[in-house]
């Protein structure tokens, strides 16, 4: 079965990086689109950003274009997402998601938390 496995997440200093994982089992990963979606406490669900199947091409939402960096390894079956110049309003539940845009992604990760605080 499809199983989605976040981690690498935790709290983080204004400023600071954390770069999440996503390991991905049950299905042929280098086939599939990948996304990257959070959800802030008390808000809805905001995609965050995409990477097609072969890596080369990535999308990002503009609140993280130029912070993020969205990466994966087909080889280790791996999604990533690097975060960098974190800021509070980045805090979220981090899921990883099979597919791309909101009628493609079918399967979903549990999340991972994000904390972005002094």
């Amino acid at each position: 079965q499809v199983q989605l496995v976040e981690s690498g997440g935790g709290l983080a200093q204004p400023g600071g990086s954390l770069r999440l994982s996503c390991a991905a089992s049950g299905f042929t990963f280098s086939n599939y689109p990948m996304s990257w979606a959070r959800q802030a406490p008390g808000k809805g669900l905001e995609w965050v950003s995409g990477i097609y199947s072969d890596g080369r091409d990535t999308d990002y939402a503009d609140s993280v274009k130029g912070r993020f960096t969205i990466s994966r390894d087909n080889a280790k079956n791996t999604l990533y997402l690097q975060m960098n110049s974190l800021k509070p309003e980045d805090t979220a539940l981090y899921s990883c998601a099979r597919g791309a845009g909101w009628d493609g992604m079918d399967y979903w990760g549990k999340g991972t938390q994000v904390t972005v605080s002094s």
